[in-house]
């Protein structure tokens, strides 16, 4: 009887999963995020290609240093503050409301910029191949759709099963990864390069644009705190998948990129040019044969998939953040009983991106350099901003709350991540151009900071009507689960658009 009047969002519940998840699912959440595999063979070419830089390896090993000091002060507040929208709540409580609003803002910007340019590179790196395999002509378009569809499936399912499809294709990925790049060192035409380790590089011209290509590697670290309320004893379980995921990533990407670069000899950016996404296959096939490369094809579609799905959960679960403490409408606050997945959070990320390969398909815009390395170039930029905000948002935190915490996670590691943030955020803003590969004051130089600067201030403008007209609402912003029990169940989105009257 109940069942026929009680609301259909009723149900569904407010509440992830909780116990889901170990170390190393954490871990794998994160370097399918990261992508080994379309970073080595999609980024780091098309990337030296359109910027004539080598220097990358360094590049690698300065970020992950500069990600591990940020993250002594991240991971101890996540011992304090346990939510999936994490750099929106730590900002929140660190720096104060408008500002975490803004963050959030800021993050589903940056996120989708990854989620749609993997889009573009699924499509742009299977068409040919399925030309060739297959003698089939396909739009790039088509193949994303199919990818986009399999996202949005998976992405009202058990976050333990995305778990365990991207823990199979990962590890695949990884030993491929280490394979191509051990045969580089093999291969007769192996010269070892000093050019990627260059310390120099990093100060230098250009080197804005190398860190920002870096940062792309590291995208989805902070999915071991987004996680937090999934994790099985999460104090240990955020710390440890951090550190692990850093060192991986700044190991195996260091590694294979200075390999790939020493193989390629001298003109290697000529090859980059001509051979794009092929570069990285095509140096070790001598070494490999040609049955590996084919696999190594076949994984680099399936590490852009994986890296939809970690793209998606990471949007899902900001949506689900923001919509849970009503700011955003509570419908996108909710998840399915059992399974713990934010539907409807998911629901708009799949709208979204299906809205963006229709616009790309429909304009004839080029899936691979303006959609695949702009859109992550773009996200790569917003989310250097993101951790720098971040940085100071903990040093503000633990300036309040100094309890349960030495100096160095309070106050010594934050500000010394802080400064060096602060640096590579004004190197990377500063050579917009070189990263894109056009001409200084075009179009990408100055729509992308604006367009960052854009949905921020609009973040905290929100923020400052919810704080007018639903001082529940904004009381409870970045407060997490506990902010369920704050507000009406109408949200402060839908309400505050309608007045103190449609609130009551």
């Amino acid at each position: 009887m109940s069942s026929t009047t009680t609301p259909p969002q009723s149900q569904l519940s407010t509440a992830l999963a909780k116990d889901r998840l170990g170390v190393a699912a954490v871990v794998f959440f994160v370097m399918s995020a990261a992508a080994p595999l379309t970073v080595v063979a999609g980024v780091v070419p098309t990337g030296i290609a359109v910027t004539g830089l080598t220097n990358i390896s360094i590049a690698f090993i300065a970020m992950a240093v500069v990600l591990a000091i940020f993250a002594v002060g991240y991971v101890a507040m996540s011992r304090h503050i346990a939510n999936a929208g994490a750099f929106y709540a730590y900002i929140s409580q660190g720096i104060g409301r408008p500002f975490g609003v803004g963050g959030a803002w800021l993050a589903l910007l940056a996120y989708n910029c990854f989620q749609f340019a993997s889009y573009g590179g699924v499509g742009a790196i299977a068409t040919p191949l399925l030309k060739d395999w297959f003698n089939v002509d396909v739009k790039w378009w088509v193949v994303a759709l199919v990818c986009w569809a399999l996202t949005a499936v998976l992405g009202v399912r058990d976050v333990a099963v995305n778990g365990r499809v991207l823990a199979t294709l990962l590890v695949a990925e990884i030993l491929l990864v280490l394979v191509f790049s051990v045969a580089n060192v093999l291969s007769p035409h192996f010269h070892a390069s000093a050019a990627p380790l260059d310390v120099k590089s990093l100060v230098g011209s250009g080197a804005g644009a190398l860190l920002a290509m870096a940062i792309t590697g590291f995208v989805g670290f902070e999915q071991s705190v987004v996680f937090a309320e999934e994790s099985r004893d999460p104090r240990r379980t955020v710390a440890r998948a951090t550190y692990i995921a850093i060192a991986l990533i700044a190991g195996l990407y260091g590694f294979a990129a200075w390999s790939m670069i020493s193989a390629a000899g001298p003109n290697v950016v000529d090859r980059a040019g001509k051979e794009q996404l092929d570069l990285f296959f095509n140096v070790a096939s001598e070494r490999v044969g040609s049955a590996a490369v084919n696999l190594g094809h076949t994984l680099f579609l399936t590490s852009l998939i994986a890296a939809m799905i970690s793209f998606h959960n990471i949007i899902s679960r900001y949506t689900f953040s923001l919509g849970r403490e009503g700011v955003l409408p509570r419908l996108f606050g909710r998840t399915v009983p059992g399974t713990g997945a934010p539907k409807n959070g998911s629901l708009a990320q799949s709208v979204l991106g299906l809205i963006v390969i229709v616009i790309y398909a429909v304009a004839g815009w080029d899936p691979l350099v303006q959609l695949f390395f702009w859109g992550g170039s773009a996200g790569g930029i917003g989310v250097l901003l993101l951790i720098t905000v971040a940085s100071v948002a903990v040093i503000g935190y633990f300036a309040r709350h100094p309890q349960g915490e030495d100096f160095w996670h309070r106050i010594g590691a934050p500000i010394v991540g802080t400064i060096l943030l602060l640096v590579m955020s004004y190197l990377t803003l500063t050579n917009i151009a070189t990263l894109f590969g056009v001409a200084p004051g075009s179009g990408p130089t100055w729509v992308v900071p604006l367009a960052f600067g854009v949905v921020s201030l609009a973040g905290i403008l929100w923020a400052l009507v919810l704080r007018a007209t639903r001082s529940d609402i904004y009381a409870g912003i970045g407060l997490g689960a506990r902010s369920v029990t704050t507000g009406s169940g109408g949200g402060g989105f839908a309400a505050a658009l309608a007045g103190d009257k449609g609130a009551k």
